[in-house]
């Protein structure tokens, strides 16, 4: 159950092609969104003004967007354009045959354009009814809440201490996937390997690697 005070409660459809009219975008992200995309609305809106919360220093607002599907899952690459037209902090809920699943991606300031936000890594909950969909606003300004709700989303992928900065925290993350893509495949050289000697050095390379991922947590 998504837990927002009713003071975000915003309610407002957005057409679709608001969010590729006016770019220049390949044919094939516009037909996905065209295809995939049913329906959008902008469901919450998140800030000091409409929820208990302090003003933060890099995040203003959290805007919760709808989006209602014409089939199970959505292409990363639209939720990642949506998320680059809007000047804002974003959660995602997509709604597909009477499941929900969320999705938010850290969005950092960008270092050559102020004002101005580049979508990083997303993060997403299972499929599941809404009623099993736990989301809460927690903590005492919008830059917590925010971070809060990225740790909910994310679930055991990042750590959950609270002083562990946000930002440290999804770094780690991105090192363990890549080193586990790399373990995979360098098992699958070892087990194509005919060499002994060769053999050998593929396996402390392995054993090096998945030393380095324990050691992340």
């Amino acid at each position: 159950m998504i837990e927002f005070p009713p003071s975000t409660s915003f309610g407002r459809r957005v057409p679709k092609q608001k969010f590729y009219e006016n770019i220049t975008m390949s044919p094939q992200l516009k037909r996905a969104f065209v295809v995939q995309i049913s329906q959008i609305t902008w469901l919450h809106k998140i800030a000091p003004s409409t929820a208990n919360l302090a003003e933060g220093e890099s995040v203003k607002e959290v805007e919760v967007f709808l989006i209602r599907l014409n089939q199970r899952g959505l292409d990363t690459k639209v939720l990642t354009q949506i998320d680059k037209e809007i000047p804002y902090h974003v959660l995602f809920l997509l709604e597909y045959g009477g499941e929900t699943q969320a999705w938010i991606g850290y969005k950092e300031e960008s270092q050559t354009n102020s004002g101005t936000f580049k979508p990083g890594t997303y993060y997403h909950t299972e499929w599941s009814p809404p009623e099993n969909l736990i989301l809460r606003l927690e903590g005492w300004n919008i830059d917590a809440a925010y971070e809060n709700l990225i740790r909910q989303v994310a679930g055991g992928r990042l750590q959950t201490d609270a002083d562990k900065d946000i930002g440290d925290a999804i770094n780690q993350d991105e090192r363990r996937q890549k080193l586990e893509k790399e373990i995979a495949a360098l098992e699958k050289k070892i087990q194509l390997e005919k060499q002994f000697n060769r053999q050998v050095d593929l396996n402390s390379e392995l054993k090096r690697l998945k030393a380095e991922s324990e050691g992340l947590g």
